[in-house]
């Protein structure tokens, strides 16, 4: 029997869908499953808390010196959040090259068991960045095998799983697209606009599924009154975004490497600076009370419902031990400890604006900070719009995070992920 080249179309199609499929599946199952790792990892850590606060002074130091070796010995490439090396890999002039390197399924399994490690050893990083790597990796890798045309292998793809892994991991569908839209791609083409809903929708019905519908920090129902309470907006805007700006500048700087006698140690003795990082994460959790370490959604939840015993000063020292965290060298994301750093600076301003619900003010500050730090206000509200379950907040996030996108540029002129992806391709 002889097949026509319309059923040679028809079955190449169809294989297309199922491997599209399969692995919008398998994005939302691998977020899950690294979620409740990520999870175990945390209560490890706490639990070595619990026999004494002081474990981590020598825990830390070991354990960063020992993944920053492991990961520049055996995955290179899996080192910080995972987002500026997949801005990378959709680089026309250099994904060629950088796509074998970070979207490999061996560096997606390297950073998959050093960021649960971090977290197991008092590290201040997320999972949110690292499961956008992965998301992407995954679609790219079965694309491949299925000889899918090469703008959907090259950038659809990518853009689809990147989005999956943030809607999967934060719950959060809507931003997970927008984010692939502002943050991966700058830009909206049509072309891959399906491809993008499509794997989102599909990644959500598994977390759904599985997990049940649930918001990230669950439901507020703070509501602010457009007029007088709106200064507050104003304020969280400036504080956060500043702030944000000052913590996007400290990465990159350190991120081109510092001049110096100083530069020079560090980039000559890369295990050993790990391990001084380690040392001084440790003292910032006991300086903390032990409430810096891992990702902070506890803590910011706490923030969020009134209930927390936290030290004034805990959005300055998260803020702190997230800088340190990533200039390590070490596998880990910033958007969940961004969020709790937020959380804590809004507390301290809701401190003194006593007009404004206290849960409304951390929210504004949860906002503010975190587009102050990536400069995407888009992806930052409806993120945090997304993981309250609060629609009555969206003119009051939206304000404040255009705010703070405009005070954090006065302070890093460029947004970090995307001057990361480029000091990543000029180190290749």
């Amino acid at each position: 029997m002889k097949i026509s080249s319309l059923d040679v179309d028809l079955i190449l199609d169809w294989k297309r869908r199922l491997v599209f499929w399969s692995g919008a599946i398998s994005v939302g199952l691998a977020a899950i499953l690294f979620a409740i790792a990520c999870e175990w990892a945390n209560d490890v850590f706490h639990k070595l808390l619990a026999i004494s606060p002081y474990l981590p002074l020598l825990i830390t130091p070991i354990s960063l010196a020992l993944i920053v070796h492991i990961t520049r010995k055996y995955f290179s490439g899996a080192q910080g959040s995972g987002i500026p090396q997949v801005i990378a890999s959709l680089d026309p002039k250099e994904s060629s090259k950088v796509r074998e390197q970070v979207l490999s399924l061996r560096v997606t399994m390297g950073k998959i068991m050093l960021t649960i490690l971090g977290l197991m050893s008092g590290t201040s990083v997320g999972r949110e960045g690292p499961t956008v790597q992965i998301g992407a990796s995954i679609m790219h890798k079965l694309g491949s095998l299925a000889r899918f045309p090469k703008h959907d292998l090259d950038k659809g793809l990518i853009l689809a799983g990147a989005a999956a892994g943030v809607a999967a991991a934060f719950n959060t569908p809507l931003a997970g697209i927008v984010f692939a839209i502002e943050e991966m791609s700058r830009s909206f083409e049509e072309h891959n606009s399906s491809t993008i809903l499509m794997t989102v929708i599909i990644a959500g019905i598994v977390s759904l599924a599985l997990l049940g519908n649930y918001s990230y920090f669950g439901h507020t129902s703070e509501s602010m009154d457009f007029g007088k309470e709106w200064y507050v907006v104003i304020v969280c805007g400036i504080v956060g975004g500043t702030l944000g700006g000052a913590f996007s500048r400290a990465l990159i700087e350190v991120n081109k490497g510092l001049a110096g006698s100083m530069g020079t140690w560090i980039r000559a003795n890369p295990v050993r600076f790990a391990a001084v990082c380690g040392l001084l994460l440790a003292l910032i959790g006991l300086a903390s009370g032990n409430n810096t370490y891992g990702s902070g959604y506890n803590e910011a939840k706490s923030l969020l419902v009134g209930n927390a015993a936290l030290p004034d000063n805990y959005g300055l020292l998260k803020m702190a031990a997230t800088v340190i965290s990533y200039i390590s060298g070490i596998p880990g994301g910033i958007m969940a400890p961004t969020l709790s750093a937020g959380a804590g600076f809004g507390a301290n301003i809701a401190s003194f604006v006593t007009s404004v619900p206290v849960a409304a003010t951390v929210i504004l500050g949860m906002v503010a900070y975190f587009a102050g730090v990536t400069q995407a206000p888009i992806t930052a509200f409806v993120i945090v719009m997304e993981m309250i379950d609060n629609h009555e907040m969206v003119l009051p996030l939206m304000a404040t995070a255009f705010i703070a996108k405009a005070c954090s540029r006065l302070v890093c002129p460029t947004p970090i992920f995307h001057t990361m992806s480029e000091n990543f391709i000029g180190k290749k």
